[in-house]
């Protein structure tokens, strides 16, 4: 089958090649891959700034058929819609697993990086891994799951919006501009996000065309001082960087009320950030660091998604069959796009 493979350690390395089948274990089923999303962990092992173990097909965002079950799968069939948690190889001994936290179990080892993905026809899941997809969600939407789990994850269950929140995102890429939307979707109040002169023309153009409360260019408006006007001089109740950029980061602090919250999406490039401890100090906040996603963040999303509470479909911009993948590398990181989805 033919696949996207990083094929050794170093900048690029990337190799549209023949591999063979996936052989799959007696707990786990074949799929046939239907859609994949390119996330930014795929970009950063194109770049060699993200850990990974090649040679290794990418891709872990993904939609699927079940088109084979192993003999101790009990209960997913044939002809299944399914999309999967990239959270195989966890351990299931440490204490990390045992509280229920195998995302971050330090033996895991996710499809597209540690182990082989979905940028092919085919993929290997364990069945304990596996959600159904709801026959009115299409594959494409499928392939958006993932990334709404992301969100849902940190937004909601980490950053705990509550009713009539005021909730500033920082960052409008897919992940910022899904993070507003399960903001919404949470009870907030108002939703402002914020981007830079380089985001005006596409990713601006679709925050307020998904109807994001307030869009601020901070090229042409001071944020600060939008978000103190909006919330009578307080802050935000709780803000979403999305961005992983220090002069974001940064502004988090200027942006949250006093006793706020700031939870953490974006990851920075540098092993260090230059950070104002001392202001988020005198703001008493709450500052919460996430990764990857929750078991019970999966059908959270999943329904956000099949209601239209989350419009996965806004953000997806690129469709393609997997041998454009190199294109649509370049109009993602080139902001020439926001969710690129490769069809195998």
């Amino acid at each position: 089958m033919l696949a996207l493979v990083k094929t050794k350690k170093g900048v690029g390395n990337l190799e549209l090649k023949e591999v063979p089948m996936p052989v799959y274990d007696a707990d786990e089923v074949l799929i046939e891959v239907k859609a994949a999303g390119i996330c930014g962990t795929d970009i950063h092992v194109k770049h060699d700034n993200f850990p990974y173990w090649p040679p290794v097909i990418l891709g872990h965002e993904f939609s699927g058929v079940i088109v084979e079950v192993g003999k101790d799968v009990k209960n997913f069939k044939e002809g299944d819609r399914v999309v999967g948690e990239p959270h195989t190889q966890a351990c299931g001994k440490c204490y990390l697993c045992r509280t229920g936290n195998i995302q971050i179990c330090p033996e895991k080892r996710s499809p597209g990086w540690g182990i082989d993905g979905a940028f092919a026809k085919f993929l290997k899941m364990p069945e304990k891994l596996l959600h159904r997809l709801p026959d009115d969600v299409s594959f494409e939407e499928g392939a958006v799951v993932e990334p709404t789990c992301n969100v849902v994850h940190d937004v909601l269950e980490r950053g705990r919006v509550e009713p009539n929140d005021f909730v500033v995102v920082l960052g409008p890429g897919p992940i910022g501009l899904l993070a507003s939307m399960a903001a919404k979707a949470g009870g907030a109040r108002g939703v402002m996000i914020i981007g830079t002169p380089a985001d005006e023309e596409l990713r601006l153009a679709k925050a307020r065309e998904i109807g994001i409360d307030h869009v601020v260019n901070l090229g042409e408006t001071d944020p600060v001082e939008k978000c103190l006007d909006l919330t009578h001089g307080i802050g935000a109740d709780l803000i979403v960087e999305a961005s992983g950029a220090e002069p974001a980061i940064n502004s988090a602090v200027e942006l949250v009320r006093k006793k706020g919250r700031i939870t953490a999406i974006g990851i920075p490039a540098a092993d260090r950030t230059n950070f104002a401890w001392r202001g988020a100090m005198f703001k008493v906040c709450d500052i919460i660091f996430n990764l990857s996603t929750s078991y019970t963040s999966w059908d959270k999303a999943i329904g956000l998604i099949a209601s239209g509470r989350i419009n996965a479909k806004a953000v997806i911009t690129h469709r393609e069959p997997l041998e454009n993948w190199e294109q649509v590398f370049d109009d993602l990181e080139n902001l020439h796009g926001l969710k690129g989805i490769l069809i195998p």
